[in-house]
């Protein structure tokens, strides 16, 4: 196979005759025999609550992954919490794939949610921080600190924190203040002393300072740090916003609002306007969580419950500190021995620059694409020398004439977005296809849409009723008379931040079929266009779903032949039925089914007779696995794609998603390793089992770790530079 040949079965067109391509002599397939994707949801974040339980991960990243747990649970809420309960309030059809009551769906959420978030509390507790404390990283209370630090931290409260503050009473002229979500927030009764009536009054603690306060060093240990929680701070100090008045009792709590959106496109003139105004709406949204510190008594918890309209279920008495979104900030601790060894992310080997004796030298993005096909695997190689690059020198090539590029999810001052202002002042033509819909960045995405357009950008929005998901960029340059077609196609966002975090891979190619497939997908995105074919691509909403249960059947097609037969596939989520009953029937017909999943899997691996050649695994680390990869056995003649593409009704159906085809035979080599490596039984990783539960991996019958993925992955690739650079 060469760098160009294409493997074109006719997996894009509409095909009349796809109700009848699966056979009828196919086995039934047991009803019960999906796992509950927000049960599966859950599950994912208690693999993340156990690598910070783990003794053998560095102890802040430990405290990283309490922060991670944290911040993914409060999404959960936010969303899918929220929609369930506003799909039943409604009367809407609720989609659970398992077949059980919706309500019993959320009381079922509702005592893992408990167990998980006090388990959660007791890692804290109990664990991490007296670890921390041992390695002179105390976080402490006002009891534990001498008169000198106090006056340290009163000063700081008085410059600081006392300004800010907005102490709310709650009496017949004063109504129940509004409770933002996520606010942190103390409760706080008091009684007059001549009267001897009690009041009540909210205090936000504000969210612009920092959560965690240093104590400041006194004559003391000059490499300890001590920390003291703001709202301790504040919580020691409330004679001074109430003055005269007397402390009964003082709790924090949090709320959880409400935040899914709900947009009907087909009604409205105007997306922008009518994004911006159900954004002000979903501050505004209904309480779904409301956590509280255990020592809150009845009297406050009975005054919330009855101001919030929440119910009992939906209280999560937990210890302090509330918010563990707060160990983010111990980012900033400087203790590289308490963190995982550092990872430097190399320039890809075909993207080197040639001139090596240059002063600065500048690789040629463009010469190394017309060599062959280049594939990028991030963050173990650099987005900056790939992606960032190509656009940078697209942006300033005076052949380039025309850049088009989707964007889901980056920030204003992107080097992505700077290059794409840089072509258009450039006067080349440039189109950005912005997603102002992509989850909790939208307000975002609406400001720096518009510094676009200011810049003379051509900003669009996708089509009516679909999110845009798909990462493509393309680039037109003229060479030597003729135009030729540069293409990116990724899995993951133009997103030079989370590129450092989240594993994606990127295929830059010139391709004229790719580049052709790409020129027609934006005209469908930009125009009214309705393509019906695409030939190294395979597409949402309209082709991808019929493609992949056509390559997995004729994968069940092979094995019932006798010959080699596969199915591998890497993605965040796993929860579409028809997906997963292709892959049960290709099960049955003896089809070996690797899935390697991060998060959601619907999919089980306990039914007899049904899923005996399935194996799934799931790797947690360092980087969040991101990239997803389809592999096909195809009667030894391996097929294979990378793409933006998860396995959710969502993907399939309501966004623009685009798979491009791996052509190149080492590229092919590559994927596959990187799969064999995930699927090893020497490998740390987590195995989906019986009823949907996953047994963590990581240690060998000695006691040994066993190999990290991640680490290794970052090894081979820079023992194949290092062996690269020797040939030189």
């Amino acid at each position: 196979m060469t760098d160009t040949a294409i493997v074109d079965a006719g997996l894009s067109g509409e095909d009349d005759d796809f109700d009848e391509l699966f056979e009828v002599d196919a086995p039934d397939l047991p009803e019960h025999r999906y796992v509950d994707r927000e049960l599966s949801w859950l599950a994912f974040n208690q693999r993340i609550l156990e690598l910070a339980e783990d003794p053998n991960v560095p102890l802040l990243e430990r405290t990283n992954f309490l922060a991670i747990f944290a911040s993914n649970l409060d999404e959960f809420f936010m969303v899918r919490v929220a929609g369930l309960k506003r799909r039943i309030m409604t009367g809407l059809a609720v989609p659970t794939n398992v077949g059980t009551p919706p309500q019993k769906v959320l009381e079922a959420i509702s005592e893992k949610a408990h167990e998980l978030q006090e388990r959660h509390a007791r890692v804290w507790q109990d664990d991490l921080r007296p670890a921390l404390a041992a390695e002179k990283i105390e976080f402490v209370e006002w009891s534990d600190l001498d008169e000198a630090e106090r006056e340290g931290l009163y000063s700081y409260f008085q410059e600081h924190v006392f300004p800010v503050l907005m102490p709310l009473a709650v009496d017949p002229a004063h109504p129940f203040p509004y409770i933002s979500g996520l606010s942190l927030n103390l409760a706080v009764r008091i009684r007059h002393p001549r009267n001897e009536r009690e009041e009540f009054a909210r205090l936000k603690v504000p969210a612009m300072l920092p959560r965690a306060i240093q104590v400041p060093t006194v004559d003391g240990d000059g490499d300890a740090v001590r920390l003291i929680p703001l709202e301790s701070l504040i919580a020691e100090h409330l004679d001074e916003l109430f003055p005269g008045m007397e402390i009964i009792e003082h709790h924090t709590f949090r709320l959880t609002r409400n935040e899914d959106m709900v947009i009907e496109e087909d009604e409205t003139e105007n997306l922008i306007q009518a994004l911006e105004e159900e954004l002000l709406r979903r501050r505004f949204g209904p309480p779904i969580r409301l956590e509280i510190t255990e020592d809150m008594d009845d009297v406050t918890l009975d005054l919330l419950l009855g101001e919030l309209g929440i119910s009992e279920q939906e209280v999560y008495r937990l210890p302090a500190p509330l918010d563990m979104r707060a160990f983010f900030e111990l980012g900033r601790v400087d203790r590289p021995e308490l963190r995982f060894n550092k990872h430097v992310p190399v320039t890809a080997l075909d993207l080197q620059p040639v001139d090596s004796d240059s002063k600065h030298p500048k690789a040629d993005i463009f010469g190394a694409i017309r060599q062959g096909d280049v594939l990028v695997h991030h963050p173990y190689e650099s987005f900056a020398t790939s992606v960032q690059a190509f656009l940078e020198q697209a942006a300033r090539d005076p052949q380039v004439l025309a850049i088009k590029q989707t964007l889901y999810r980056t920030s204003g001052d992107s080097p992505i977005v700077k290059a794409l202002i840089d072509a258009a002042e450039n006067g080349k033509q440039v189109l950005a296809l912005v997603e102002v819909k992509a989850r909790f960045d939208e307000a975002n995405n609406i400001e720096w849409a518009r510094v676009l357009e200011k810049a003379g950008v051509h900003v669009v929005y996708g089509i009516v009723g679909l999110k845009t998901h798909c990462k493509i960029v393309s680039v037109l340059r003229e060479e030597n008379g003729q135009l030729r077609h540069y293409t990116h196609v990724g899995t993951g966002n133009y997103n030079p931040k989370t590129s450092r975090l989240y594993e994606d891979f990127g295929l830059f190619t010139c391709d004229p079929v790719v580049g052709q497939d790409v020129t027609r997908l934006f005209n469908e995105l930009s125009g009214y266009a309705l393509e019906k074919k695409f030939k190294r691509l395979l597409t949402a909403p309209r082709h991808l779903r019929k493609g992949l249960l056509k390559l997995i059947e004729r994968e069940r097609q092979n094995a019932l032949a006798g010959k080699p037969a596969h199915v591998r596939i890497k993605v965040n989520s796993m929860v579409d039925e028809e997906i997963i009953d292709a892959l049960y029937r290709a099960s049955q017909a003896g089809v070996p089914v690797d899935v390697w999943v991060r998060g959601i899997c619907s999919l089980r691996v306990d039914l007899p007779g049904v899923s005996d050649n399935i194996r799934v695994r799931s790797v947690l680390g360092r980087y969040l696995e991101h990239s997803r990869i389809f592999s096909f056995g195809n009667n030894g003649k391996t097929e294979m794609y990378i793409g933006s593409a998860d396995m959710m009704h969502r993907n399939l159906d309501r966004r623009v998603e685009a798979l491009v085809q791996i052509t190149r035979p080492s590229h092919v080599t590559e994927l596959s390793r990187f799969f064999d490596l995930a699927m090893d039984e020497g490998s740390a990783t987590w195995h989906l089992g019986a009823e949907g539960t996953w047994e963590r991996h990581h240690l060998a019958e000695d006691g040994t770790p066993l190999i990290d993925v991640q680490d290794t992955t970052m090894s081979k690739i820079q023992r194949r530079r290092r062996a690269r650079v020797a040939r030189r």
